[in-house]
């Protein structure tokens, strides 16, 4: 399935408008009647972009792919080697940076309805192998130059992930502070083992 970016400036500001809404009053709650109140135009002109509702929501899981693809984004200052380029990322998969870029209860609540919606569901599988795909280009990068020892990077990215998509599921229940920070910790030990770094003299070669 293809993806469409939210390209015209009117598109962008509807959708974050709806993910306004929704972050405020609860995804089920979010009409197209408030997203146009809560920025002062008509409803037919958020119909003229997206036709009903649901298209609505798709545009909201392309905003938060685009809101997720951010953690990507590295200072040139912080990415002259690509083993630099990878902990980078890593740290900012790990860390609150990743968990502040999209609602949790928005986010959740699009995912529900993949299990009753294919349109849906499709989406939200090109957002997740879209996510995948980014780093295991950044492991594959790294492995060939010999900074990393890994024999497959696809699947090394995509055990990544699996322990990115439970731990902030997991986490999104605890309350406490220091235990939140305890465990994203574990979690990204864990990641680090599966990426198995080669050592720092052998990294520069």
């Amino acid at each position: 399935m293809g993806r469409k970016s939210l390209k015209e400036p009117r598109q962008k500001e509807i959708i974050k408008a709806f993910y306004k809404v929704a972050k405020k009053e609860g995804l089920e709650n979010a009409s197209i009647a408030k997203t146009a109140e809560s920025i002062g135009i008509n409803p037919s002109l958020v119909i003229h972009y997206f036709k009903t509702r649901e298209h609505l929501i798709y545009g909201l899981i392309e905003y938060i792919l685009d809101k997720y693809l951010l953690i990507y984004n590295i200072p040139a200052e912080d990415a002259a080697h690509p083993g630099d380029t990878l902990l980078k990322v890593i740290d900012n998969i790990f860390s609150s940076k990743w968990n502040i870029l999209f609602d949790d209860s928005v986010s959740y609540s699009c995912y529900s309805l993949a299990f009753r919606d294919k349109i849906i569901k499709g989406k939200y599988k090109m957002l997740l192998d879209t996510l995948r795909k980014r780093l295991e280009q950044l492991i594959s990068d790294c492995r060939d130059k010999g900074v990393l020892d890994v024999a497959d990077p696809g699947l090394t990215a995509d055990i990544v992930f699996v322990l990115v998509d439970g731990a902030y599921y997991y986490l999104s229940l605890v309350d406490d502070k220091k235990e939140y920070q305890a465990k994203l910790n574990q979690y990204k030990k864990q990641a680090m083992i599966h990426l198995n770094f080669a050592s720092p003299a052998q990294s520069k070669k």
